[in-house]
């Protein structure tokens, strides 16, 4: 079911399962008294589109849309160069430290929110994602009837791609190697970790001249790439959560990490067309 609000500058409102009971009260419980001034104003609707007002009571499990007031953020003083556009999909060259789309703190500065306000595209979505501090190939999709097909490619793995990482020490293991673990991530928790138990997460690691190396993954597990480089003695450079939690300001944007989706290949779905996109970015020694 669509939102009965339209997007807003880029960002879609806010969906909220009520607990049931009155509106008012339920939502200045939940989310303090921004919320209940938001009903009072008449900015909260039920999903057909009825303004929710301050005696309105609804069933457990009924759902209300709102727009969110957006945190204070740092902006992110990279650009994110276009690799390709046309009737269904957009591929850019993410920089580091900006997020795919809005999560947490990360709003506004992110890349689906940035795009959709420069392109003046409402409907574009990530097809997949990269972590916020990882640099490079990022596909979205321009409209929501070709969402799915691109969507699906990712999820059935089936793309081709390769990452650039740069590390300093002497690997633990012989390269090349395949590293297969079993990769478990908490939400709440900062750091993923490994644990007994079949695979879940396949890397192909490649070791290249000056510090590199080629990061081939066979599936798409949340920190994978750094996960198993830290397993093999080689943590990414400028890593802030593997092997350890190093605390990082804000607006400190001196050190990226040292990891870069560098190219990413899938059959189009619609036109069967082969598709090669490469990042023009770099990962260069002692940033």
């Amino acid at each position: 079911m669509s939102a009965p609000l339209p997007d807003r500058d880029g960002l879609g409102p806010t969906r909220i399962r009520l607990r049931g009971g009155a509106v008012l009260v339920e939502l200045a419980d939940r989310f303090g008294e921004g919320a209940a001034t938001k009903v009072l104003a008449g900015e909260v609707v039920c999903a057909n589109g009825t303004v929710v007002e301050a005696s309105t009571v609804l069933p457990p499990g009924a759902v209300v849309y709102l727009y969110r007031d957006l945190p204070d953020e740092v902006p992110v003083p990279f650009e994110m160069p276009i690799l390709h556009r046309d009737n269904d999909i957009v591929v850019v060259d993410k920089p580091h430290f900006l997020a795919t789309m809005p999560r947490g703190g990360h709003v506004v500065q992110t890349a689906v929110v940035r795009l959709r306000r420069e392109l003046g595209l409402p409907e574009l979505s990530p097809a997949h994602r990269l972590d916020r501090l990882t640099a490079g190939v990022l596909l979205f999709t321009v409209r929501r009837e070709v969402r799915g097909a691109y969507q699906t490619l990712f999820a059935e793995q089936k793309t081709r791609k390769t990452y650039l990482a740069r590390a300093t020490g002497t690997p633990t293991v012989e390269l090349p190697t395949v590293v297969s673990s079993r990769i478990i991530k908490v939400r709440g928790q900062l750091q993923a970790y490994e644990e007994p138990g079949d695979p879940n997460a396949e890397t192909y690691v490649e070791r290249l001249p000056g510090g590199l190396y080629r990061l081939t993954p066979r599936t798409g597990r949340t920190h994978q790439l750094r996960v198993h480089m830290a397993s093999l003695g080689v943590p990414i450079d400028n890593d802030s959560l593997y092997p350890h939690v190093i605390e990082v300001a804000a607006d400190d944007f001196t050190r990226p990490l040292q990891l870069l989706a560098q190219t990413l290949e899938f059959e189009d779905p619609l036109s069967g067309e082969s598709r090669r996109f490469t990042s023009g970015r770099a990962l260069f020694a002692g940033t």
